[in-house]
C-alpha cells in the first residue's frame, strides 16, 4: 500500500510539473515573476530591471521580483536561471559578458549561453566612459596616457564586468602603456572607488555615477561610442583620443530558460518591447545612460552569437582565466 501510494505520488507530481510547463500562453502569467539581476542593487542591469518589473507588473496584474545575486562574473545568477524551470516566470537580466564571454574564461565553463538560455530580447545598449575623481590633475585622455608612460606599472584603473576589464586591457594596448585592473563586483562599487580615489580611473557605465557627475564630483574624459551623452555635450569619443582603439558598447538582454515555450518567449518579448518603447520609461533609462534597445527572439539569439565570436579573440589575446 505504502510502496502504490509513493508512485501514485510521484506520477501526480510529475503531472503537475508537466501541467505547468504547458500553460496556456493566452493566460500567462498567472503568478508572479521573478527577474534575476548578476549584480549588486544600484547597478545599470539592477536599475533596468526594476523599470521594466515594475510596468509589467502594472500591466499584467502580477508582481515581478527583481532578485539580485551578484557574484562570480554573474555565473551565480545565470546558473539559477538555466536551472529553473522553463515556465516564463523566472528570467534573466543578462550583461553582455553573461552570453559572450564566460564561456572562454571559465576553464569549465559554468554554462552554455548558446543551448542553457531562450533568447527573449535585448534591452539596452549602455554608454562606457572613462571616469576620473574630478580632484584628478588628468584633465584628458592625453594627459592620461602621458601620466601613464611616465609611470609604468603604477595607476591603476576600476572595473565592475568582464567587459569593462577587457576594455581596460585594450586601453593599455592601444594607448602603449601599463596601467592596473582593480577589480569590483558591479557599477555601484566601481563608483566608490573613484569616489574615494582607491583607483585612478575607471572604465564605466553612466548609471552608477551620473548624479557624481553632474555634480562635479567625477569628471568624464572620453565616450566609448559616438552616441549624444547630454550631460557632457562636447566630449570626446575615444577614438578620436587613441586612434587605434575600437568603439565598444555593454548591452543587456533578456533570457528565459531553455525550453520556455515560444509563445511565452514571444508574449515576454513584446511587453518589454512595448514597455521600453514607453516615451516616459524611454526619458528615465536614457537619463540614466541605459539607452533602450530591443529585438526579436531570433534578432537577439544572432546578435549573441555574433558579439560571442568577436569577444572570444579578445578573451584568448589577454589569457584571462577563471577556475
Amino acid at each position: 500500500m505504502t510502496r502504490r501510494w509513493i508512485t501514485f505520488a510521484m506520477i501526480s507530481a510529475l503531472m503537475m510539473g508537466t501541467a505547468a510547463a504547458q500553460e496556456r500562453p493566452d493566460a500567462f502569467p498567472t503568478r508572479s515573476i521573478k527577474i534575476a539581476v548578476p549584480f549588486p542593487a544600484g547597478g545599470p542591469s539592477d536599475i533596468l530591471a526594476r523599470m521594466i518589473g515594475q510596468k509589467m507588473s502594472e500591466d499584467w496584474g502580477q508582481a515581478v521580483v527583481v532578485e539580485n545575486r551578484p557574484g562570480a562574473n554573474t555565473v551565480l545568477g545565470a546558473q539559477q536561471v538555466a536551472k529553473a524551470a522553463p515556465d516564463g516566470y523566472t528570467l534573466l537580466m543578462a550583461i553582455d559578458s553573461t552570453l559572450t564571454m564566460n564561456q572562454y574564461l571559465y576553464r569549465t565553463p559554468p554554462y552554455d549561453p548558446f543551448t542553457d538560455f531562450a533568447p527573449v530580447t535585448l534591452t539596452a545598449k549602455t554608454m562606457q566612459l572613462l571616469i576620473v575623481n574630478a580632484a584628478s590633475d588628468v584633465k584628458t585622455v592625453k594627459e592620461l596616457i602621458a601620466k601613464a608612460k611616465i609611470q609604468p606599472g603604477k595607476l591603476n584603473y576600476g572595473a565592475g564586468t568582464i567587459t569593462t576589464k577587457l576594455t581596460g586591457h585594450l586601453f593599455n594596448k592601444a594607448a602603449g602603456i601599463d596601467t592596473l585592473l582593480v577589480p569590483y563586483n558591479g557599477s555601484a562599487e566601481v563608483a566608490q572607488g573613484v569616489l574615494t580615489r582607491s583607483v585612478d580611473f575607471s572604465f564605466d557605465g553612466p548609471s552608477a555615477s551620473l548624479s557624481l557627475i553632474q555634480s562635479g564630483a567625477f569628471r568624464v574624459l572620453a565616450k566609448f561610442d559616438p552616441r549624444p551623452f547630454p550631460p557632457v555635450p562636447d566630449l570626446p569619443i575615444i577614438t578620436a583620443e587613441v586612434p587605434t582603439m575600437d568603439e565598444i558598447t555593454v548591452w543587456l538582454g533578456l533570457v528565459a530558460p531553455k525550453d520556455t515555450p515560444p509563445a511565452i518567449v514571444d508574449k515576454l518579448q513584446a511587453e518589454v518591447a512595448k514597455i521600453l518603447a514607453d516615451p516616459a520609461i524611454k526619458a528615465k533609462a536614457d537619463a540614466s545612460g541605459l539607452f533602450p534597445a530591443t529585438s526579436t527572439p531570433a534578432e537577439f539569439s544572432a546578435f549573441i552569437r555574433k558579439e560571442a565570436q568577436r569577444w572570444s579573440v579578445v578573451v584568448k589575446e589577454t589569457g584571462m582565466k577563471y577556475d
